[in-house]
């Protein structure tokens, strides 16, 4: 492996070229529909079927699209319950903790977090029980874990598959920053290899 692919594994995302405007215009494209076929996509965004292949196969090999999927309505699928289980990590146990998370099954997105709690897992379940039992039986009973909260999902208002930077609006610096409240993250958190 070179030095550019290892710093690119260390740090996904971050070491890929700039994307110009048709890099973006095939992303909002595949946002709306990942099946569309090249021909479609060359004729949404204005370019060749040959430039659309590559482009694509560029943006896949870069890193920049991660991969394809299908999106599935979890109640319809079984899974009526979802929740926000936030998690405060005991020092010096965040790559076992990492591992861990890893191997669970429920959790469906995890993230590490500046603020109160360390990291913060959407979880999914049959019923309401599901939570209590993963919560309590599950990630409070982990070696690493000091304290767990779970809020149970009553309503998912929006859900993109991901956002693009023409999606942000401007906004003005002047716009006073109200409750917010900056957390800085603890030593060691921040230097955790990415998975």
């Amino acid at each position: 492996m070179s030095s550019k692919e290892a710093e690119q594994s260390r740090h996904p995302g971050r070491t890929a070229a700039p994307l110009d405007d048709i890099a973006y215009r095939i992303l909002d494209v595949l946002r709306d529909n990942g099946r569309v076929s090249i021909a479609a996509l060359a004729d949404k965004v204005g370019i060749s079927r040959a430039n659309a292949y590559t482009r694509v196969e560029s943006l896949v090999h870069d890193g920049v699209i991660t991969g394809f999927s299908a999106r599935v309505d979890q109640a319809k699928a079984g899974l009526s319950i979802g929740a926000l289980v936030f998690v405060t990590v005991l020092p010096q146990a965040w790559a076992s903790f990492r591992e861990r998370v890893l191997e669970m099954p429920d959790v469906e997105w995890c993230a590490i977090t500046t603020g109160e709690h360390d990291a913060m897992l959407l979880i999914r379940a049959v019923d309401v029980s599901g939570v209590h039992e993963f919560s309590t039986g599950v990630i409070a009973q982990l070696p690493e874990v000091r304290t767990v909260v779970s809020v149970v999902v009553l309503d998912e208002v929006i859900r993109r598959p991901y956002l693009l930077p023409a999606d942000l609006p401007e906004r003005s610096l002047e716009v006073p920053l109200g409750m917010t409240r900056w957390t800085p993250a603890s030593p060691g958190r921040d230097a955790l290899p990415p998975r």
